[in-house]
């Protein structure tokens, strides 16, 4: 099969609606996002059955899908309304179901026999037998392990295809790397008593470290040398964007964003920058290879830390962790989205999310992939009376734009 001629899904997280409408508005074929119960983000917003509706709603109208996580490792008393939970999903319309627990996954397939159940990448699965025994259960897809290479991910694809040609391969591209194997971890239900499997995961492994030898207690000594300490379970973020047609050519038909827990801001950056990236590539690979400094360029605008390729070309070294800090490099700031504008009048109605005053030189991030930067000249507040900045968490305010704007541009400044 010629994966050139198949729909390759970009496919976004979102923490909350507003997260959604970004994802989807910047070009998500696909939204994954977690209900009240069985996910792995417990920390996130998420979404209760009216706000899933709601989402369902706005992504078929957007011809985007909707996939609900119910990927935790199940206690006995997780079970407890779970058919419920699942049919109300189904009432609704959800495109598909993201498990990793066998029990799970034989109650969702016995309760909603036609929904598509995807094989979340907790499940670790590393190799052709056990993607084989998924087919066999009636799964539709498998998130692969982060663990496996680009060579590996081809051998399977090749094996798998030859039995079903409509079962497909999901792969992260971008994000945050969990430390543990496929993001099986004890460090938080050992330090804080959250079940990281359970989706509380309090991340220790940013914390900071020392090391102490047994007989010298007291004595605290880094790891690495550095002043601030060390953070020795600390990875890179994954970026794959100058790596797409690799992954394509090895079967991946499903490019996945981590992100539910990051702002809107970095759900629309990141995702608009996929979509730009996997469109060019699709249309003339030529544009795409010239164009991989200014996507690279583009992600590094987001909150971030360094960027790695994880496994996929071998096994990770010392250069794919972090050992000097666990913060991210930060350059530029949210500063507004756009609610509306008057083509007539050029004026754009802001909704503020930091800080920005007259003389400011901002960035605008349109949904069509455009950026344009604009300088504050003027800013109006709602009852068009001219204000020096827009200081003020959601306040409403109107700026001039040298370019036409739409609902959901971002405003970005540099700091």
């Amino acid at each position: 099969m010629n994966m050139m001629n198949k729909k390759i899904e970009l496919l976004a997280p979102a923490g909350d609606l507003e997260k959604l409408h970004a994802a989807i508005n910047y070009g998500a074929d696909a939204i994954y996002m977690g209900g009240k119960s069985l996910g792995l983000r417990a920390k996130a917003k998420n979404f209760d059955f009216g706000e899933i509706a709601e989402a369902v709603f706005y992504a078929h109208s957007h011809k985007a899908k909707i996939y609900i996580t119910a990927n935790i490792f199940a206690h006995n008393d997780d079970f407890e309304g779970i058919e419920e939970y699942l049919l109300e999903l189904g009432k609704i319309g959800v495109d598909a179901l993201i498990v990793s627990d066998p029990g799970i996954f034989s109650i969702a397939h016995k309760v909603l026999p036609e929904m598509d159940i995807h094989i979340s990448t907790q499940a670790n699965v590393t190799n052709k037998h056990s993607v084989e025994f998924w087919q066999n259960q009636g799964a539709k897809r498998i998130v692969l392990a982060r663990e496996l290479s680009i060579i590996e991910i081809k051998e399977i694809h090749d094996s798998i295809k030859t039995i079903d040609t409509s079962f497909e391969l999901e792969s992260f591209v971008h994000g945050s790397m969990c430390i543990s194997y496929s993001g099986r971890c004890l460090l938080s239900n050992y330090m804080t008593g959250k079940d990281a499997n359970r989706g509380e995961c309090t991340h220790p492994c940013r914390w900071k470290y020392n090391l102490m030898e047994e007989n010298r207690r007291g004595e605290y000594l880094p790891v690495f040398e550095d002043e601030r300490g060390t953070y020795i379970f600390n990875s890179k973020d994954l970026c794959m964007v100058p790596y797409l047609p690799e992954l394509i050519e090895a079967g991946v038909e499903s490019l996945k964003i981590e992100g539910r827990m990051k702002s809107a801001y970095y759900v629309a950056l990141v995702t608009g920058v996929y979509r730009q990236a996997l469109d060019d590539f699709l249309k003339d690979s030529e544009l795409y290879t010239a164009k991989i400094p200014y996507y690279l360029s583009e992600l590094k605008k987001a909150s971030h830390r360094d960027f790695t390729t994880g496994f996929y070309f071998g096994k990770t070294t010392s250069g794919d962790q972090v050992y000097t800090n666990s913060s991210y490099v930060k350059n530029y700031d949210f500063v507004g989205i756009v609610k509306s504008y008057d083509e007539e009048n050029n004026l754009a109605k802001i909704e503020q999310r930091n800080k920005f005053s007259i003389g400011d030189e901002i960035e605008i991030m349109r949904t069509n992939g455009d950026v344009f930067t604009q300088l504050i000249e003027k800013i109006y507040d709602e009852k068009m009376g001219e204000i020096e900045s827009a200081p003020h968490p959601q306040q409403i305010v109107y700026i001039e734009t040298i370019k036409s704007v739409g609902n959901f541009d971002m405003l970005r400044k540099r700091l």
